[in-house]
């Protein structure tokens, strides 16, 4: 498989606290990554460096052949890398249609002026943005919540319409910070197959931090393991599982069951 994008030495310091040093991953074309470790290890500030949300103090970026270090996050978003928050950033009062749109629009090639006076253009691209996010919706499942606010819907269905809403702005990688965090065992499981789903569906690469390990396992092909801002082991599943530093410090007796 190609790859899509490669970290190299990352680091990300606040006033002098190393807060991630020298992380390194490769992630290939249409593969679902797992990023794991306790609260503190780092991952979402690795999330957030890729996003752009971060800058990086050291390390480079490629994505795609191309040093993304140093974009701006809605420059990496327009570039195909997206991403979800450990908390909820919906529109709650806006409907989840409405929320998913705005994600369809991310693209949109139609001037300020088009929107102003409603040329053709605008209303043929605002047809295909509403189209685009109410098939998004049906592919996450929540497609009867349309109409509904975005607040209004039950907490894991609000977790799919984030999915829906960065799916709709036509992703190559989606970042998922906790997706399955608030769920109940069900939801976790049905989340892990949908994830599945629009994974083979879209072609699309996942990198995905859980702390949930049923989701981790029974989802990713490959994972990375954190402690204390940087990588203590790395492999597949299997060999998560087995790992020894990885056993004492973060699995413990969560993977027997």
């Amino acid at each position: 498989m190609a790859l899509l994008l490669e970290a190299r030495n990352c680091g990300k310091s606040f006033k002098g606290l190393q807060a991630v040093k020298d992380f390194s991953a490769q992630l290939e074309e249409g593969r679902i990554y797992g990023l794991i470790g306790t609260n503190g290890a780092g991952k979402t500030t690795v999330i957030n460096m890729l996003s752009g949300v971060l800058p990086l103090t050291k390390g480079r970026i490629i994505y795609q052949g191309e040093d993304i270090a140093g974009w701006k996050p809605d420059r990496v978003a327009k570039s195909g890398i997206l991403r979800t928050y450990q908390n909820l950033r919906l529109f709650g009062k806006m409907t989840a249609l409405e929320n998913t749109i705005i994600g369809a629009q991310m693209h949109r090639q139609y001037s300020f002026m088009d929107g102003l006076i409603h040329t053709k253009r605008f209303s043929e691209s605002e047809e295909k943005y509403h189209e685009k996010a109410l098939h998004m919706l049906e592919v996450m499942e929540i497609d009867s919540y349309a109409s509904a606010r975005a607040g209004s819907l039950p907490y894991g269905s609000q977790r799919r319409l984030e999915i829906a809403r960065i799916l709709a702005a036509d992703p190559k990688l989606i970042l998922l910070d906790e997706p399955a965090a608030g769920m109940n065992p069900q939801e976790s499981a049905e989340l892990v197959k949908t994830i599945r789903k629009v994974q083979k569906e879209f072609g699309l690469t996942v990198l995905l931090i859980e702390h949930d390990m049923k989701v981790i396992m029974n989802l990713c092909e490959y994972i990375y393991v954190m402690a204390s801002g940087e990588i203590i082991a790395s492999g597949t599943p299997e060999e998560i599982r087995s790992d020894p530093k990885v056993i004492a410090a973060y699995l413990g007796r969560q993977t027997d069951a």
